[in-house]
């Protein structure tokens, strides 16, 4: 048997609701983003899960609780999971950053791996310190099924660098809507993308929150 990696985006959020910029702050779970969190626990408690890696957030760790509380399981904490740091951009909307920032957010959306938000962090930086938490789960469980629970710009980061697509394009490749799962599963040639930003474990009310 394989390593399977399973990656989680946390629940809707406030932020996540009207889009605004959230890496380094630190919100709690809107009331769905907790039913979306028990929806997944219910749907995958019964896998045989080997580990959970989480970041250490509190959106993130309100996700994973559900399914380590059923499943019996440990968080394991790393910084390296955490969401990209968006410095002067935390906590504004897309409109208040192109105004107030317009070089900045110009530059980074023509090419994010090199050019991050005013005061933060490139994917190219989130890469290489996502990238050592993987690195780390496939030499300790080279084999079974392992639960990363992370945030949206860390997950396509991470998908983007397994599946050897342009960093520079994660934002307009990879799509992983709020508590939405994606699998890797790694085999004999490498990494295979099984699943994409899959939420067939909520119910159709939940489903219909964008939850960007």
């Amino acid at each position: 048997m394989s390593l399977k990696l399973y990656l989680l985006r946390h629940g809707e959020t406030t932020y996540s609701r009207t889009g605004s910029y959230c890496g380094d702050i630190d919100p709690d779970l809107t009331a769905e983003g907790t039913q979306m969190a028990e929806a997944f626990a219910g749907a995958h408690s019964a896998i045989a899960w080997d580990a959970v890696f989480v970041s250490p957030m509190k959106r993130t760790i309100a996700t994973a609780t559900p399914l380590c509380e059923a499943s019996n399981m440990e968080m394991q904490f790393r910084d390296g999971l955490r969401e990209l740091r968006y410095g002067k951009w935390e906590g504004q909307t897309n409109e208040f950053v192109k105004e107030n920032y317009k070089d900045d957010y110009l530059r980074w959306l023509s090419e994010p791996a090199w050019n991050p938000p005013t005061g933060g962090e490139t994917a190219v930086q989130l890469a290489s310190r996502a990238s050592l938490v993987v690195a780390e789960i496939q030499e300790t469980y080279p084999s079974g099924n392992v639960l990363v629970v992370s945030h949206k710009a860390t997950i396509r980061v991470i998908l983007c660098n397994l599946l050897g697509i342009d960093l520079g394009r994660y934002r307009d490749r990879i799509d992983v809507p709020a508590a939405s799962l994606s699998i890797v599963q790694f085999g004999t040639l490498g990494p295979m993308l099984k699943v994409l930003g899959d939420r067939s474990f909520m119910d159709a009310d939940l489903r219909s929150l964008a939850g960007t």
